[in-house]
């Protein structure tokens, strides 16, 4: 369940070389996954005997589950120590068609206790999903709790997957096992390179998605995971031991199910209010009711809430829209792809999305109107996204504009909804259909939903560690839209890590701990647990200081070795990754190696394709990695004069990346390793700040609220300056030298009692042996 050869303390995330990269694959230490059959003694945990429950922790012996959609024999139902086959062990298989006809087999036994588990996750959206599947993979029983079956990785707002950074969180999510971007590969309307013309730093993958579809294929994938149980409730109550551990949750009816590991991710449901102009319905969003009591349990254990609000725009009948008056977006010609695994990419026809503008009747509309809006009226006072902000709030804030795109998206294949993007509103019903009928080509259009605000419960994230475990309750892990973020990936990336590392608690495994520099992933978490944010947090490529090595087409590279190591990639997927980075090595070695010369067609036709034209060449030969080093080079043109290295097409753009950015790409790894020996030093815990009076006293408060675990943590606290950073490290430095000191002089009493016990002792022996009469 855990991490070969570490604690339970070390963090999964150390950097693995490509030499090891092979031998990770083979040998004793080759797979990290945990054993289905699971037996952990209680003896470590005094009172409680080997094989018996105890009231805080579960524990049990049983046998392996159903594997995927395979049944187990009468011969597997007892418990044993054997591990279930290789071949079936960690499958993930996106495409299979066996797999999808057995899909409903349940992967648990039925004779099993259904009330103990090892991790309970509380809400099946995004971040819940992979919450569950990344604890299961991971071996731990797993029970996935939500309010509706039929509403199972749902998108309430816009059915789409990617964007500006959004991307990249993506990648990284399917790099470390995840499955919103095979879901998103699988599902897609149309599929777009946004941020095409700048670097590759930049580029951003997006995709529309059928949210039917994706609905249907997630709850699908997720009956076919071994260890994972889905069950329809409402969690009430977090049940806590009295050593501030947790133990499970209450249901809304009563019923209680116990696991040492809790993960929350709720969305927009606690205490969900929705708003459409001066009506309001309790609701977490349009037709599903609100999680009632949860914030009250968790108020009750000490936790600080706030409320924050989002909303969601019209949806109009595709059927009543003039498309010739619009402008077509059609989807890219060149397809890309989230999912690092081939097996995930299906291939499909695009659908064409619509540009619209709004008009001066638009605004005007608004203007008129702005008093029977929640905010702007007075009775919502929640912070909304500042990145999505709602068509009045647009028009208000930038009045000088005449117009804003609006962009009409299809939400799935076989139903006539279109999504209004860029149009959501709090105006009421009765005024949405004659604003919608502003726009040009909606003027005769069909309204199916209106437009809502939602206003809900969430918990800013300082309240978590960098594990998004709560620093007051052990086991409690929070994750998704309650930290305080907007969007599918943010919820997804957080899911993920909040799963893997509840699992980590329940079976004393390492737990996954991403460094701010490593990943965007890592900056996420590093944001939520360092800022006291008070509006929607969405995720944005100015937020890394260090996106140049943090990009899409490495993130496999980056975080595909921490997530085998972790339990979360299978040895399939494995096999796949290390093949590739040999070829990658290999190709970048024979780019290396591989000279042409100066007179030859290839280079004659780089000259000429050069900014100045033509030009005498001013050496013999050239390497292939300096002619592919030139901006008007890329691997297609190698691959016209028979000089490719055979690669996919996605490995060789990688490989082209890498060494036309590697001057660029050096300097911010330096720059990383740098900073990473600085800012990753450790503070101790239990520090009095307090007593620290070089720091000023707004740092001082602020560092008690926050509690962050490292000096870089530190410094990116709102109010904690510079200054007060390097007051910190000279703490820091003194305290170590105080304590070295400390263990020296302790060192030398043990030397001299040791020298003093052995001095006695051979005093002894030798009176002894002088006593002794000699020998006749």
């Amino acid at each position: 369940g855990g991490c070969l050869g570490r604690t339970m303390t070390e963090p999964c995330g150390a950097a693995m070389s490509l030499a090891n990269l092979a031998r990770a694959s083979s040998g004793p230490g080759a797979s990290v996954r945990r054993p289905a059959t699971v037996h952990r003694h209680a003896a470590s945990h005094s009172g409680t005997a080997p094989g018996k429950a105890s009231a805080s922790k579960i524990w049990r012996r049983r046998g392996p589950v159903l594997l995927g959609a395979r049944a187990a024999s009468s011969d597997d139902a007892g418990p044993t120590g054997t591990s279930p086959p290789s071949s079936v062990v960690g499958s993930n298989d996106a495409t299979g068609a066996a797999a999808a006809s057995d899909a409903r087999i349940p992967t648990y036994h039925l004779h099993e206790e259904e009330h103990d588990f090892d991790v309970i996750v509380v809400g099946a959206g995004h971040a819940g999903c992979e919450a569950a599947l990344a604890a299961s993979r991971r071996g731990a029983r797993t029970l996935l709790l939500t309010l509706s079956l039929d509403r199972i990785a749902w998108q309430p707002c816009n059915p789409a997957v990617g964007g500006p950074a959004k991307s990249q969180l993506v990648h990284e999510v399917d790099a470390l096992g995840g499955e919103i971007g095979k879901m998103a590969d699988k599902c897609y309307l149309q599929k777009r390179v946004l941020n095409a013309s700048r670097g590759p730093a930049v580029w951003a993958l997006r995709a529309q998605t059928d949210k039917w579809e994706y609905s249907r294929e997630m709850r699908l994938r997720l009956e076919r995971q071994p260890n994972l149980m889905i069950r329809e409730g409402m969690a009430t109550e977090v049940l806590v031991g009295s050593n501030d551990d947790v133990e499970g949750v209450r249901t809304f009816f009563g019923m209680e199910f116990r696991a040492p590991a809790v993960v929350l991710t709720t969305g927009t449901f606690m205490s969900g209010q929705i708003w459409v102009g001066r009506k309001t319905l309790a609701a977490g969003r349009a037709g599903e009711a609100p999680s009632e009591g949860l914030t009250e349990s968790l108020v009750d254990l000490g936790f600080e809430t706030d409320r924050l609000k989002t909303g969601t725009p019209a949806r109009v009948d595709s059927r009543s829209i003039d498309y010739s008056r619009l402008e077509a977006q059609p989807g890219d010609e060149d397809e890309r792809w989230f999912s690092f695994d081939p097996r995930a990419h299906v291939r499909r026809e695009q659908m064409a999305c619509h540009l619209t503008r709004t008009t001066a009747a638009t605004h005007q509309l608004i203007r008129d109107n702005l008093h029977e809006t929640p905010t702007y009226g007075g009775w919502v006072g929640a912070k909304g996204p500042r990145y999505c902000p709602s068509i009045e709030d647009k028009i208000v804030r930038f009045a000088d504009k005449e117009s804003h795109q609006i962009f009409l998206e299809p939400e799935g294949r076989s139903c006539p909804e279109v999504y209004v993007q860029g149009f959501s509103t709090g105006l009421p019903e009765r005024l949405q259909l004659a604003l919608l009928r502003t726009l040009p080509g909606l003027e005769m259009v069909n309204m199916l939903r209106p437009a809502y605000a939602v206003e809900y419960d969430f918990l800013p994230a300082y309240q978590c560690d960098n594990t998004l475990e709560t620093k007051k309750i052990r086991g409690l892990f929070f994750s998704g839209q309650i930290n305080g973020t907007t969007g599918y990936e943010e919820a997804a990336a957080q899911g993920l890590l909040a799963g893997a590392n509840a699992a980590a608690v329940a079976l004393d495994g390492a737990k996954l701990v991403l460094p701010r520099e490593g990943s965007y992933l890592g900056t996420l978490i590093d944001d939520l647990c360092t800022k006291d944010l008070r509006e929607p947090y969405r995720m944005l490529t100015s937020r890394s200081e260090y996106r140049l090595v943090l990009r899409s087409d490495n993130a496999d590279q980056r975080l595909t070795p921490i997530g085998r190591e972790c339990g979360l990639i299978d040895d399939e997927r494995w096999g796949m990754f290390t093949e590739k980075m040999r070829a990658v090595e290999d190709e970048l070695e024979r780019l290396k190696n591989t000279r042409v010369k100066s007179d030859s067609e290839v280079v004659q036709a780089i000259l000429n394709a050069g900014a100045g034209g033509a030009k005498k060449p001013s050496r013999q030969s050239f390497t292939l990695e300096e002619l592919l080093r030139r901006p008007e080079v890329d691997t297609a043109m190698l691959d016209g004069f028979g000089l490719g290295g055979g690669l996919t097409r996605w490995d060789a753009e990688a490989v082209e990346v890498k060494v036309k950015y590697e001057g660029f790409i050096k300097r911010q790894e330096g720059q990383v390793a740098k900073v990473a020996g600085k800012m990753n030093k450790k503070i101790p815990e239990g520090i009095d700040y307090g007593a620290i009076t070089t720091l000023r006293m707004e740092a001082r408060e602020k560092l008690a609220k926050m509690t962050p675990r490292t000096v870089g943590q530190a410094s990116r606290i709102g109010g904690v300056t510079p200054a007060d950073i390097s007051s910190l490290l000279v703490h820091l430095e003194v305290g170590n030298r105080q304590k070295g000191v400390g263990n020296n002089a302790k060192r030398a009493a043990k030397a001299d009692r040791k020298a003093a016990v052995e001095a006695a002792v051979n005093e002894r022996s030798e009176t002894q042996s002088q006593s002794v009469a000699p020998p006749r």
